[in-house]
C-alpha cells in the first residue's frame, strides 16, 4: 500500500486480539507471557540472603562436683543476651584416673558438652576459662590443658583475644581473688587481653548481707564441703560476666 494506507500485520509476530469488553484493549502476545514467565522464575531462583555471623565467645572449665559448670551456664545465658554474639560451652580434659574420681564421689560429666583441644580456641573470639580452686591457684586439670597450648603461645595464635575467668572456692578466704590473679600469666605468656569485670556489677558488689562469691575479678561461687549451690546472687554475677565480656569482644571488633 502507499503511504498513510495502514499497517500490513506482521508476519514474524502474531496478530493483537481484541477483547470482547473493550475494542482498545489488547491481549499480551506469547511473547510477552514468556518474558513474565522467565522474569518469575529468575525470582524465585534467586539467592537467599547471607546468614548472620555470630561472634563466638568460648567458655571453657573444669568443674570436679558442678559448680563451676553452673556458672558456666549462667554465664552462656548472658553472653545469648548480647545481640550477634553466641556462648559455647567446653569442658578441658579430666586428668585423674577413673578409680579416684569414684573414690572422690565425682559425679560423672555431662556428656552433652564436648571437651575442647586446644587448637579449638583460635576459633573464639572472646575466652571464659572456668576452675576451682587448689590451694590458691587454678585446679591441675585446666593447668594441664594450658600446659598443652605450648604450640599455640609458640605461633602466638591466640594473641589479642579477650578472656577473663570464674571460680570455685571452698571457703570465703580460700582464693577467690588469688585463683584468678594467678591464672593472669597463662594469658600475659599468650598475649591475651585480660578483661576483669571490677565493680560493674554494681551495687551488688557491695553487699553485705548474705555470702557470696566472686571478685573484681570475675565470677565466683563458694562451695563449701561440696554440698552448697551457687546463690542467686553468684548467678547473677555469672550472667553479668558474660554480659560484659561479650559487649567488650563486640566493641572491638566494631567496624
Amino acid at each position: 500500500m502507499g503511504k498513510g494506507a495502514g499497517c500490513v500485520p506482521s508476519k514474524k509476530r502474531p496478530p493483537a486480539v481484541r477483547t470482547e469488553n473493550s475494542s482498545s484493549d489488547v491481549k499480551n502476545a506469547p511473547v510477552a507471557i514468556e518474558e513474565r514467565s522467565i522474569e518469575i522464575e529468575t525470582a524465585n531462583n534467586a539467592a537467599p540472603p547471607p546468614a548472620e555471623v555470630k561472634l563466638k565467645i568460648f567458655i571453657v572449665f573444669y568443674s570436679m562436683y558442678g559448680h563451676v559448670e553452673s556458672l558456666a551456664r549462667r554465664i552462656k545465658k548472658g553472653v545469648d543476651g548480647i545481640d550477634g554474639v553466641e556462648g559455647f560451652l567446653y569442658r578441658v580434659p579430666e586428668t585423674l584416673p577413673h578409680e579416684v574420681l569414684e573414690m572422690m564421689q565425682v559425679p560423672p560429666k555431662n556428656e552433652e558438652i564436648p571437651v575442647i583441644t586446644a587448637a579449638e580456641l583460635t576459633e573464639a573470639d572472646g575466652i571464659l576459662f572456668g576452675f576451682p580452686t587448689r590451694f590458691g591457684s587454678m585446679a591441675a586439670q585446666m593447668k594441664a590443658f594450658f600446659d598443652s597450648t605450648g604450640q599455640l603461645w609458640k605461633e602466638q595464635k591466640l594473641a589479642g583475644k579477650p578472656a577473663g575467668f570464674f571460680v570455685s572456692t571452698g571457703t570465703q578466704g580460700g582464693g577467690q581473688e588469688t585463683t584468678a590473679w594467678t591464672a593472669i600469666t597463662q594469658l600475659a605468656h599468650h598475649g591475651m587481653l585480660f578483661v576483669p569485670i571490677g565493680y560493674t556489677f554494681g551495687s551488688n558488689m557491695f553487699k553485705m548481707e548474705e555470702i557470696r562469691g566472686g571478685s573484681p575479678y570475675g565470677a565466683g561461687v563458694y562451695a563449701g564441703d561440696g554440698s552448697r549451690i551457687a546463690s542467686e546472687v553468684e548467678l547473677a554475677l555469672a550472667e553479668h560476666q558474660g554480659k560484659y565480656l561479650a559487649s567488650t569482644v563486640k566493641k572491638m571488633v566494631k567496624p
